[in-house]
Parts: C-alpha cells; sequence; structure tokens
C-alpha cells in the first residue's frame, strides 16, 4: 500500500511555508507565449527529438542522450518561469535529478497545454512532466508512470464575493484551463448543468485575473497550483471553497509504445524516493515531503 499524506495537512503546510518565504521564494508572473523555448533548451528545444536517436518513437534512453520535456511554464509551482524569465518549479528540479543520474541532458520545451498530447505523439517532446494528472483515456493513449503527488480540484472564489458554496453558482460563469483536468472534473460534475458557461484559457493566471476582475465567479483548478497563487499577494483575495469536484494523482506521460524510456526514468525516480533526494526537492518547494511513497 502506497502510504498517502493527508492532503489538507500537507498543502496547510505548503502555504505556510510559501508564505514564511521557504524554498526559491520565486513569484509566479505574466509568462512568455509558450512556444518560446527556454534558456535551459536554447536553439534545440525547438527542434524536439526529430533526428535523434533517443527520441524516436519505441526507443528508451541512451547514455549522453537528450530528455525533451514538455511543459505548461505558467504552472507554479510545478513548472513555471521565475521573474528573471528562468524555467524553474517541483517539477523542473525532480526531472533535473532524474536527468542527471541516467546521463541525460534536460531539455525544458513549453508547449500549449492544450496540444500536449500531438506534441508527445508527434514526437516533438520525450515526456510530459508537470502535473499531469492520470486518466483511464491517458493511460490508453500514452505510457503513464506510477503516480508520484496526490492532489485535488478545488474551486477558487473571491473572498466575500457573495459565493460560499457550489451552489451560489447556479447561473454563473466559472472559468479553467484548457485541455485541464480541472475541465474534466467540472464536466464530470452536476456543477457543469448548475453554471451559465465554462470558459476556457490557455493559463491558470488568465483565469485568476479574470476572476479578480468580476469576469467571472469562480475558478476551478488544481489544489497544489491554487494555493501557491493564493499564497501571493497579487491573488491574496481569492479564496477555496471546502468542497471539492474531484481527488486525482499526478504521473509522468511518455510516448505510447516507449515503455523504455518510462521504465528508466521512473527507476531513477524510484531510487530519488528511497535515497531521499525526491524528498528533499519536496521540502524546498512545499516545506513538507509530499511524495508518495
Amino acid at each position: 500500500m502506497k502510504k498517502r499524506v493527508t492532503i489538507g495537512i500537507l498543502l496547510c503546510l505548503l502555504c505556510l511555508a510559501l508564505i514564511a518565504g521557504c524554498g526559491t521564494g520565486t513569484q509566479p508572473t505574466q509568462n512568455p507565449p509558450a512556444e518560446q523555448p527556454s534558456e535551459e533548451s536554447g536553439e534545440e528545444g525547438t527542434e524536439g527529438t526529430e533526428g535523434t536517436e533517443e527520441g524516436t518513437e519505441g526507443v528508451g534512453v541512451t547514455e549522453g542522450g537528450r530528455l525533451v520535456m514538455g511543459l505548461d511554464d505558467s504552472f507554479a509551482p510545478m513548472g513555471f518561469r521565475d521573474e528573471s524569465g528562468e524555467i524553474v518549479g517541483f517539477d523542473v528540479d525532480l526531472a533535473k535529478e532524474a536527468a542527471a543520474r541516467l546521463g541525460m541532458e534536460l531539455v525544458l520545451q513549453p508547449i500549449d497545454w492544450d496540444s500536449k498530447e500531438v506534441e508527445l505523439s508527434s514526437g516533438n517532446i520525450d515526456c510530459i512532466w508537470n502535473g499531469l494528472t492520470i486518466t483511464a483515456a491517458r493511460q490508453e493513449s500514452m505510457e503513464m508512470s506510477k503516480p508520484y503527488i496526490a492532489n485535488n480540484q478545488v474551486i477558487v472564489v473571491v473572498a466575500d464575493g457573495g459565493v460560499s458554496g457550489r451552489a451560489d453558482l447556479e447561473g454563473k460563469e466559472i472559468g479553467v484551463q484548457k485541455g485541464s483536468s480541472a475541465l474534466d472534473a467540472v464536466n464530470a460534475d452536476e456543477l457543469a448543468a448548475l453554471v451559465s458557461q465554462v470558459s476556457e484559457y490557455p493559463q491558470n493566471v488568465d483565469a485568476f485575473n479574470d476572476l479578480k476582475a468580476g469576469r467571472l465567479s469562480a475558478v476551478v483548478a488544481d489544489e497544489i497550483m491554487a494555493r501557491y497563487y493564493l499564497a501571493t499577494e497579487a491573488f491574496q483575495d481569492l479564496i477555496l471553497l471546502e468542497e471539492s469536484l474531484a481527488a486525482e494523482e499526478y504521473g509522468i506521460a511518455f510516448r505510447k509504445g516507449n515503455t523504455e524510456l518510462r521504465d528508466a526514468v521512473q527507476a531513477a525516480l524510484d531510487e530519488m524516493v528511497a535515497d531521499g533526494a525526491a524528498g528533499e526537492i519536496s521540502q524546498t518547494w512545499f516545506g513538507a515531503d509530499i511524495i508518495i511513497k
């Protein structure tokens, strides 16, 4: 049985740690377009794995190869740009450590999150490692790792904005990130029939800004990410409702058929969990070890 950490307790620790300045101290910012490669990827970042042996379907890890990691570079604290424009985050640090243990060069490739499956299947990226929720559909179309983080889909509202429960959202407009598990959770919940409209946004921060501006009545989003944003000065006037929509787990996705690369990365991650390296990275970002054992 996997040991699970109660999400309420660990996320309270997260919020306290962030307020106290634990970890990197970086704040999420309004990010450049996702098509622009990160500084870490350089010119190679736009090429993906085309022409490289390790990037072809079904081929796994080779010594000295590249691991092209697709991510939404606005998804704090998993992977986002800090104030200097550098891509940082919890998943980024995990991937860096795993790639180093495999003798691979990690290339960070920002992508349009709504097109992540196409980016992966076409060979532009080798994996999606960015707070990706494990679903039955994704397990059918991708090679998924074991879960490594537990999460919930939550409802974010304006404090003292007149919404104290989901019943108050009847006939109101809510927002979600396009192509996200938050959208799946809304569509699978009675909330979809209750609200007047579900608006989809390229990035979660865009939805939060519209919520602050009064153009939305609520936003449904990942709890880990939402609590990170709500601990910052920019979004301190937003709160979480006590009611959540769905419990879920994060995993790493690889191209269908590429079990060799999936197994190699999984072995590196398992080793990191066993020797405490993953826990140390979690402590840095969350002030607690929230890795699923």
